[in-house]
């Protein structure tokens, strides 16, 4: 039953135990137990439409966050994270705060004639904590990067985030982008991998990688935030 329609029952229910209150042989009772398990009805299905409503804003958020990087938007994406948050690119460490966040993004490349910078947001799979104020994500980009008559790269990274509702907003707490391929367009994969991006010359993380590994042609697993949804291991 739509919750809304539930609502309305539960009104009109309301004024039934005052009608049959005298005589009714415990029917108001009856009533009120029905009542109640309606009531019990509605919160839980209003929580689930809720928790429905965080998980398309989460995925409007991340999605958000690769439209504005493919346009080097920087302050757009920047103003996507919350305070206190983090962001890991591949290996190059991890920056601390929203104001490291947006001096970070800074340094990449401005979108300009002859430049492309391309990251498609795919596969997400979104979990809300039960409360509604914490969410994880895990997504993979497929990433287009060139500059025109120099180099043309292939690239895929998968993102292990985390979101927090900041003032009734969802916003990026956590992002982590673990590179797994990084390819010359122009030589395919089968002739092995580039190295991720390097260290930003004069512009150091605030603390180390969270993570070592190697990217394609070695295999590395990003890890799950999430059980299999089937066996639950």
């Amino acid at each position: 039953m739509h919750v809304r329609a539930i609502y309305i029952v539960l009104t009109i229910l309301s004024f039934c135990p005052l009608a049959f209150a005298a005589g009714d042989g415990g029917g108001s009772a009856d009533l009120a137990a029905q009542v109640k398990a309606l009531q019990a009805q509605v919160a839980a299905l209003q929580h689930r439409v809720e928790l429905n409503e965080d998980y398309i804003a989460i995925h409007n958020l991340q999605t958000a966050y690769g439209y504005y990087v493919d346009k080097c938007e920087w302050d757009q994406v920047a103003d996507l994270f919350a305070k206190d948050a983090t962001l890991e690119i591949g290996l190059r460490g991890v920056y601390k705060g929203q104001d490291r966040v947006r001096a970070y993004l800074h340094k990449l490349p401005s979108l300009k004639y002859g430049t492309l910078f391309n990251h498609m947001q795919l596969q997400p799979k979104i979990d809300v904590a039960p409360d509604g104020k914490t969410a994880k994500g895990r997504w993979r980009a497929i990433m287009q990067v060139g500059i025109l008559h120099r180099s043309a790269q292939w690239g895929e990274a998968t993102y292990e985030n985390d979101y927090v509702k900041e003032n009734g907003v969802w916003k990026i707490e956590k992002l982590h982008a673990y590179f797994t391929y990084y390819v010359n367009y122009y030589k395919g994969w089968d002739q092995g991998g580039d190295p991720p991006p390097g260290p930003i010359p004069g512009f150091p993380p605030d603390e180390p990688p969270t993570e070592t590994y190697k990217l394609y042609p070695d295999v590395y697993v990003p890890p799950y935030h999430y059980k299999n949804p089937v066996t639950g291991k």
